[in-house]
């Protein structure tokens, strides 16, 4: 068994690189606490759900980089990084985050703006004259 866990998570535009090893139960995320980072409690709860579930919250250490889009897609990105590491690490814990839907990378993205439109859909306002 490895030392240390190396796993991806994405969403959105955002991306984190989650390292997890045994220890204590410390979660840093770019250097910060998970609390200074997410100080929304939702996000915190998102990002950590993967942990509550398999209940492995003070079983490991983890630092996290994360970086691009909001705070909302990176979230989503830490969620998903924490659980594929679970899963590597303890592969009984994929059916508990499979039934969750943590292990599913959600490839909802932005419409790119197209030519002739203000935005992805919308079109500039008609007039008759």
């Amino acid at each position: 068994m490895k030392e240390v866990i190396d796993t991806v998570g994405r969403r959105k535009t955002s991306v984190a690189r989650a390292f997890l090893s045994p220890g204590k139960g410390r979660i840093i995320i770019n250097k910060l606490p998970v609390e200074e980072y997410f100080k929304d409690e939702f996000k915190r709860q998102q990002a950590l759900r993967p942990l509550v579930l398999t209940e492995k919250t003070e079983d490991f250490d983890i630092k996290i980089n994360v970086q691009g889009g909001g705070v909302s897609g990176q979230s989503g990105a830490v969620s998903l990084a924490i659980a594929r590491a679970l899963t590597q690490f303890d592969e009984t814990a994929r059916v508990v985050l499979k039934t969750e839907k943590l292990l599913t990378r959600d490839p909802r993205m932005v419409e790119r703006k197209k030519f002739g439109r203000k935005k992805a859909r919308k079109r500039f306002q008609f007039s008759k004259r």
